[in-house]
């Protein structure tokens, strides 16, 4: 009789791009594995604006983790939050959703966590200006945007109302373009004639930056267009200014020579920074490993933290070359951590090639019919871009119900303007603000853009040669 032999344990740490990618790669390894998050829901976070601004619904870009892991059965999954790690023991410690405690023993732990909203140091600022890097951000500001136009209809006076029909967004990276995009479109076509009082046409999407361009990273050529399209589309842009206060009735922004304003909008959305999560500084505690200055784990290039070949760090908490938090990054550094496990299984000694990011291209939709799109050499824009746009997203969006449910949502708001997914609910009917959702601890990758390539549901598919 044969002894039981205790499978490899494998612990990966968020549900995400990441850590899907790393489950996948281990799939028909005999390994246990486990995906610890805090959510029971893996987001394909790129299209968060869409839920947010009405067109896309929380099913289309959110599907249950046990559904999307549901063949590999050597997976299971703990709605836990990671709090940290005893690197000596190979012990993660985690805490339930009601409190309660959960110890993982793991042989390879994969770091999957992500990045979460930055305020650079002003945490006071969440209250009013929520970020959007869960689905729970995103309902928050579905809410903020449709509950604004019904103020101004009964506003007390012209300034109110004025205060209402005003948005400011706070960082002109993908976020924030594709939002304030998506805001002018609300305000000029799908309200278009539905109130009485109101011209919703006239609301005003002010769209602050503190470098020289919008999307920047896209290159100059390309970030002259998105600028070009953003101003006919009406958004005012405030680059070169950075924000100093934010409260309930607006916000305060200072430009480089020192002079601050104040622009009243009852409507503040937080579109800038990013931050590593609690756990991130626990691991780096517990491993001695350095952190930049965003609290990103520095890795080696086989994706190890240093002097614990047993725990490598993927994705947006993932500090290496400098490579940006995209989802494709997120995408191949999971599935790289992954095979590396399987390889080390099955007794491979050669040794391993470092981490190599394969750049797909990036892609930022701004409205119906324009986007922009930079892979390698090759620049889009306006419709042309907007069609490779779609087709990335319907690509990368796993599951036929997705898929379809995805491009029928898409064809009625190109053809109409309209947008079914408008429904919201008041939380507190006393306050002329909702307390807003801090984000925290992001299970995916960075919502800013999808990477030409850049996830849901059952088993996705690899990343296109």
């Amino acid at each position: 009789m044969q002894d039981h032999i205790t499978p490899r344990r494998v612990v990966i740490l968020g549900g995400g791009f990441a850590g899907l990618f790393a489950a996948r790669a281990l799939r028909k390894s005999p390994v246990a594995v486990t995906v610890v998050d805090r959510r029971a829901h893996h987001l394909f976070q790129p299209l968060l604006y869409q839920c947010a601004s009405g067109i896309l619904s929380e099913g289309q870009i959110a599907q249950p983790l046990r559904g999307v892991l549901r063949r590999h059965h050597n997976v299971r999954c703990v709605l836990a939050e990671a709090t940290d790690v005893d690197a000596g023991a190979r012990l993660v410690h985690a805490r339930r959703p009601e409190g309660g405690a959960v110890v993982l023993p793991y042989d390879d732990l994969i770091v999957a966590v992500g990045m979460r909203q930055s305020y650079f140091g002003h945490d006071e600022f969440a209250a009013h200006a929520p970020g959007m890097k869960t689905l729970d951000d995103a309902l928050d500001i579905r809410r903020r945007i449709y509950r604004a136009f019904e103020m101004a209809e009964t506003a007390a006076d012209d300034r109110e109302r004025q205060q209402w029909l005003t948005f400011a967004l706070v960082g002109a990276g993908p976020t924030g373009v594709e939002l304030a995009g998506q805001i002018r479109e609300i305000a000029g076509h799908t309200l278009d004639r539905e109130f009485r009082k109101i011209d919703s046409a006239r609301a005003r999407v002010l769209l602050f930056e503190g470098s020289d361009a919008v999307l920047g990273s896209f290159g100059p050529r390309l970030a002259h267009r998105a600028a070009r399209t953003l101003l006919d589309l009406g958004v005012e842009l405030h680059l070169g200014t950075r924000v100093t206060d934010v409260s309930a009735e607006g916000l305060t922004v200072e430009d480089r020579d020192g002079r601050t304003t104040r622009f009243d909008a009852r409507t503040v959305l937080w579109t800038a920074g990013v931050e590593a999560p609690a756990i991130a500084a626990a691991l780096a505690r517990a491993t001695g490993a350095e952190q930049d200055r965003a609290g990103r784990i520095l890795v080696e290039p086989d994706l190890t933290v240093p002097g614990h070949p047993e725990i490598r760090v993927t994705g947006d908490v993932m500090g290496l070359n400098g490579l940006p938090g995209l989802a494709e990054v997120a995408m191949q550094s999971g599935a790289y951590a992954g095979r590396r496990v399987r390889h080390a299984v099955e007794g491979r000694t050669k040794e391993p090639k470092p981490f190599r990011y394969v750049d797909l291209g990036s892609a930022a939709y701004i409205a119906r019919g324009r986007a922009v799109v930079k892979a390698g050499p090759l620049h889009l824009s306006g419709f042309t871009g907007w069609l490779v746009w779609l087709f990335i997203h319907l690509a990368f969006l796993t599951g036929f119900r997705s898929r379809l449910g995805a491009v029928l949502s898409w064809s009625v708001a190109f053809a109409t303007g309209s947008r079914r997914e408008r429904a919201f609910t008041m939380t507190d009917s006393g306050s002329g603000s909702d307390s807003g959702s801090a984000s925290g601890v992001d299970s995916g990758t960075d919502a800013s853009a999808v990477r030409a390539a850049g996830p849901t549901a059952p088993a996705p598919p690899p990343p296109p040669p």
